[in-house]
């Protein structure tokens, strides 16, 4: 009996070590296919499963989710607008792979050319875009890059905006996942890769996504598919289900449809697994602090991005809030100061900090009215 105890013991050994690297153990998640994949909690960012998730893959056009994000940011820094005009040169009317077959000189709004690249994965609509923005694509590439480099991830590198082959063009599926993620503060993003059908040119160009989560598939609402021969079927997308958002992306994966169907799989098992419980709303007041020297005497505290806590399901009532204010702050405050913090405790340990800032702005007080408040504090 002994002796097969030390049998059944070393038989478990082995399977511990055989088991693919990366996947989360807790709630039996799925088995994994894909090459490369990661599902992440939308909110906090927090890894729910994953296996190879920092392999350098080759992105095919899902490269296309950071051409837009890049875009999504000028537009927000005001280098551009959504009504500019866009004209297409010669490089963007070279451009092979899908595309919306733009003539050199022709003219579209700058919304229409993102609509183009999220719905219709065009590659020429990428490059006039690109050029646009930072007068080549070579240096919006840089844009690209820099924005891998804002954000820290380490298995990046782009050398073209929409995603076919070249030496040196790549990203791991964790990193896409962290600019999938910037990508959802953008609620236009969203709406962006979100349209199923769209027609240009007056209704004689017919765009049709090729995200298919997004027919069949509760909550999906966006990001973007890709292949080519080197980098097989890939796929970035995004649920959102009540106050959770899931974000997964697989790469790798040869069987036709296999990127949808491995995409499901981990979505069904992080949607039947965990939940999202609101605890702020983006500006909710929780507090006032108190403000020295000041036109007021109290300034309201608020979390501007609001907080909330993923926890696995049935443990959400073990959540509390506790919140920290400073003692006082002198005059003048500035709207975003800091004026606190707000602790999230989970089964009476701290999960998360939240940084509270300044509703308002806080001018300092006149003489008179400090002068009048000393005399107020002595009297009592």
């Amino acid at each position: 009996m002994r002796r097969y105890r030390w049998i059944i013991a070393i038989s478990i050994a082995v399977f511990l070590l055989t088991v693919p690297a990366g996947l989360v153990w807790g709630s039996a998640a799925p088995e994994i296919k894909a090459p490369s994949a990661v599902l992440i909690e939308a909110h906090t960012g927090k890894i729910l499963c994953q296996k190879n998730p920092h392999q350098r893959r080759a992105p095919a056009s899902v490269t296309k989710v950071v051409t837009l994000l890049v875009a999504m940011d000028a537009v927000r820094d005001g280098k551009v607008e959504w009504d500019d005009q866009v004209t297409a040169s010669e490089a963007a009317w070279e451009m092979g792979g899908s595309e919306i077959w733009l003539e050199p000189g022709e003219k579209m709004s700058f919304k229409e050319m993102l609509v183009a690249i999220a719905v219709g994965s065009a590659n020429d609509a990428c490059v006039a875009v690109a050029e646009h923005i930072a007068g080549s694509e070579k240096a919006f590439v840089e844009l690209m890059n820099g924005k891998a480099k804002e954000l820290g991830l380490k298995n990046t590198m782009f050398v073209n905006v929409h995603g076919l082959p070249a030496k040196g063009h790549y990203t791991s599926a964790y990193d896409m996942s962290v600019f999938c993620r910037e990508a959802a503060r953008y609620p236009e993003f969203l709406e962006l890769t979100n349209i199923k059908h769209y027609k240009l040119r007056k209704g004689k160009t017919q765009l049709d996504n090729t995200n298919k989560l997004l027919w069949y598939y509760d909550g999906s609402d966006g990001f973007k598919t890709g292949w080519t021969t080197e980098a097989n079927y890939c796929l970035a997308s995004t649920v959102k289900r009540n106050e959770l958002r899931l974000i997964c992306c697989v790469f790798g994966i040869p069987e036709v449809g296999g990127h949808f169907k491995e995409s499901m799989s981990l979505f069904d098992w992080g949607f039947a697994n965990y939940t999202f419980k609101r605890l702020l709303k983006p500006g909710e007041v929780v507090g006032e602090a108190p403000v020295g020297k000041g036109a007021l005497d109290h300034v309201a505290a608020v979390a501007p991005q609001g907080a909330g806590v993923l926890t696995p399901k049935g443990d959400d009532k073990k959540v509390r809030t506790e919140v920290k204010l400073l003692p006082s702050i002198d005059a003048p405050v500035s709207k975003g100061d800091i004026v606190g913090e707000l602790r999230i405790i989970v089964d009476g340990k701290t999960s998360e900090k939240v940084t509270l800032e300044a509703q308002r702005d806080v001018p300092r007080g006149s003489f008179w009215r400090q002068l009048k408040k000393g005399f107020s504090s002595l009297a009592g």
